[in-house]
Formats: C-alpha cells, sequence, structure tokens
C-alpha cells in the first residue's frame, strides 16, 4: 500500500477524531501570533504604542497565559475533549470580544493573555494531547493530520485578513471571529457524540515511556531529557514568532509592502503540510526519538537567509524552510514526550512543555521589540536567533541517544 493510500484510508476509518483535532488546531489560530500580528499595526495606532511597547504588552499577556497553563493543561487528564474542548473554545469567543470591544490600552496585556491562553495554549493542547492518547500505533499520522487545521489557518488567514482590513473595520472582523468560534462549537459536538477509541488505536488504553513506567509530571520535570528538550521549544516559539509578530516591521526595513511579504507565506504553508506529513510517517517508521537533533537545521539556513535577503525571493526561500523545520515542530514534540513518559499522564506533562512553549512565544516579541527601539536592527538579530537554533540542536544529541536506549530496554 503506498503511503499515500494509507493516509487516505487512515483519515477516512477515524475521521471524526482527526477532524476534532483539525477543527481545534484550525481555531487555536485566533490566538497565534502570525494572527494576532495582522492587526499590529492597527493596534499600536490605536492606543498609540511603540514597537517597544506593543512587544512589552505582548510578552506580558503571553508570560502570564504561560504561568496558568501550568495548572490549566492537566484539565485534559480530567474531562472528555468534548466537554473541556467546549468551554475552552466558548472562552476564545470571548477573548475575540474582548479584542474587539476594549478601548482602554491598559487593558491590553488581559486581552492578549486571554487569546493567548485559550488559543495558542488550551485549544492546541487539548488537541495535541487528544492526538497522542486516542492514537499510539500511528500516533505520528494523527498528530500530522491534526496538523492541517493550523497549516489551513497559516495558509489562509493572513491574505485573507489583510484583503478584509481594506474595507471592514479591524474590531468588527474580531467579533466575526468570536461567531465564527460559537457555530464551531456545534461542530464539534457532532463529531464527538460518541467519544470513543478509534480503531487504530493499539490493545491497551494507555501506553508506557522509558524503561516501561508511566512517567507522573514529577518524575517528568526531575529528568533531563525532558530540560534538554526546553532550548528547542522555547526557541522556535520565542524567535520564530518575533518573526511572525515584526513582520510588518521587517517588511517596512526591507522595503516592501506588508501585502507582498505575507502574499509569500502561502509557500512556508506548503512546505510545513509536506513536512508534516513526511515527519508523520517517519515518526511511525522510525519514531520520534531518531529524528528530534535534525529538526531544527532548517531554521539556522532560514534565519541567515533572513539577515541576507536582498530580494522577496530570499525571503521566500526561507519562509519555506522555516515550514520545513515547522512539521517537526508540530509532530516530532507533541510524540515525543508520549514516546518518552507514556500517556497515563500526558495532559500534566504535556502542559508543562506548553507552558515553557508559551513563555518563548513571550520572550521572543518582546525582546525582539525591545532591541529594535534601542537601535539593535531586526535584521541582525535573525543572525543571533540562528546561532541560538544551531545550539538547541546540539544540546539534544547525547540525551536523545541515551532516551534511545531506554525505549530498547523497555520494548
Amino acid at each position: 500500500m503506498s503511503q499515500q493510500t494509507g493516509y487516505l484510508r487512515f483519515i477516512r476509518e477515524n475521521l471524526p477524531f482527526l477532524g476534532t483535532g483539525v477543527l481545534l488546531s484550525f481555531l487555536s489560530s485566533f490566538g497565534q501570533t502570525f494572527f494576532i500580528s495582522i492587526f499590529g499595526g492597527e493596534i499600536r495606532e490605536a492606543y498609540g504604542l511603540t514597537n517597544g511597547d506593543w512587544g512589552l504588552i505582548y510578552m506580558i499577556g503571553t508570560g502570564a497565559s504561560a504561568v496558568v497553563m501550568v495548572f490549566a493543561g492537566g484539565l485534559a487528564d480530567k474531562f472528555r475533549v468534548r466537554s473541556l474542548g467546549i468551554v475552552v473554545i466558548l472562552l476564545l469567543a470571548s477573548a475575540c470580544l474582548f479584542m474587539a470591544f476594549n478601548a482602554v490600552a491598559a487593558l491590553l496585556p488581559f486581552v492578549i493573555f486571554a487569546l493567548r491562553f485559550t488559543g495558542q495554549g488550551m485549544t492546541t493542547h487539548v488537541a495535541t494531547v487528544a492526538m497522542s492518547r486516542w492514537f499510539i500505533a500511528t500516533r505520528g499520522r494523527a498528530l500530522a493530520v491534526a496538523a492541517f487545521g493550523f497549516m489551513i489557518g497559516e495558509a489562509t488567514l493572513p491574505l485573507t485578513m489583510v484583503w478584509l482590513k481594506s474595507f471592514i473595520d479591524w474590531r468588527t472582523l474580531w467579533i466575526g471571529f468570536a461567531v465564527f468560534c460559537v457555530l464551531a462549537c456545534f461542530v464539534l459536538y457532532r463529531l464527538l457524540r460518541l467519544e470513543r477509541t478509534p480503531q487504530s488505536m493499539a490493545d491497551t488504553t494507555q501506553s508506557t515511556g522509558m524503561n516501561g513506567r508511566h512517567w507522573t509530571r514529577h518524575d517528568a520535570l526531575r529528568h533531563p531529557l525532558f530540560w534538554a528538550m526546553i532550548p528547542a521549544v522555547m526557541s522556535f516559539s520565542g524567535f520564530g514568532t518575533a518573526f511572525w509578530f515584526h513582520q510588518a516591521h521587517f517588511a517596512e526595513i526591507k522595503g516592501w509592502s506588508h501585502l507582498a511579504l505575507v502574499s509569500v507565506f502561502p509557500l512556508g504553508t506548503l512546505a510545513l503540510l509536506l513536512s508534516t506529513i513526511a515527519y508523520g510517517w517517519a515518526i511511525d517508521r522510525f519514531g520520534a526519538v531518531r529524528l528530534l537533533p535534525f529538526y531544527l537545521i532548517p531554521l539556522v539556513l532560514a534565519f541567515i537567509l533572513h539577515w541576507y535577503a536582498p530580494s522577496l525571493g530570499w525571503t521566500a526561500l526561507a519562509v519555506v524552510l522555516m515550514g520545513m523545520a515547522g512539521g517537526g515542530q508540530s509532530t516530532l514534540l507533541n510524540a515525543c514526550w508520549a514516546e518518552f513518559y507514556g500517556t497515563k499522564h500526558i495532559g500534566s506533562i504535556k502542559s508543562a512543555a506548553a507552558a515553557l512553549m508559551v513563555l518563548g512565544s513571550a520572550i521572543g516579541p518582546g525582546l525582539s521589540g525591545w532591541l529594535i527601539d534601542r537601535g539593535i536592527g531586526f535584521e541582525v538579530q535573525q543572525l543571533g536567533y540562528a546561532a541560538i537554533f544551531a545550539v538547541a540542536a546540539l544540546i539534544l544529541i547525547v540525551p536523545t541517544r541515551n532516551a534511545r536506549r531506554a525505549l530498547a530496554g523497555a520494548a
């Protein structure tokens, strides 16, 4: 059976469950940096903010959401996706309305907190935990398919929103996003009207991790492998987020229009799509641990190209490389938590990692905005970020080799 046929059959046999993952990951777009940053110019103008001010507000709101994620993430171990997912989506709709109607700059950190916690944080978390728990033998493919929702959002929403902003007030658009979220609740309820174990799941309901154990969050946090993965988690979310967050500024200093820059983003989404499919297959075939040290390499090259980029074509190539790395980020890391530590406590373990990821996405835009205001150009910053990605990749080599031995011993 060809890889393509296998994927299609897998999707057909598990459509309601995979559809849930796709829907949740798409809805997370409303709290993702690539989406919020589309409105960055309007927000700065409406509240009289500099790049540094806006970056600081974003850092505070996102950082607060990271703290709350540590405690809220464990809810995925206690409640069904149908119940928890609907509550999270309704909270996301409320956050969109908060953005639409807020008129006070002092409340902006709370707006960002609400969007980041419900969108980037809990909506994504519920989706990936569900895929990791529902699927064992085909976990890589399930995570890859669920990530399609995020890709659809990343491919379609930037251009669509830039176009819609030309004739619809940006606050009105946020009201529309809230309505969309409410309607999505009915779709989610319909998809999971019979929430059950998919056919492709292995015989046991919970898989074990290294050394044949069911690891708790306390155990995982004391294990060196967890912390070896954190530089990769935080650097990708931090400095990848910084690029999307300051995209309008990046276009300005390069001498391009914002619309011209976002027009190359679908190339990155296509690369992300193909990379995610490839990683999903490779995880099921070879295991996530073998692939983990290599997925950041395209990011090193991408950020060197962002620094160099004398024309839009070079940045388009960099965006493609970012998409290639993104396929690993969306599948490899989520598969690794389950592969290393088992699925019994995956919600609470992954929530700790998700909190650090969100913290990284808070630090990146704030730090880069602060550096911009102090005369360190955003272009030059890209070289520093490339070096950080390289170091994060090197840190993974020895711990993942040890993890392979522990997994082999448990087999």
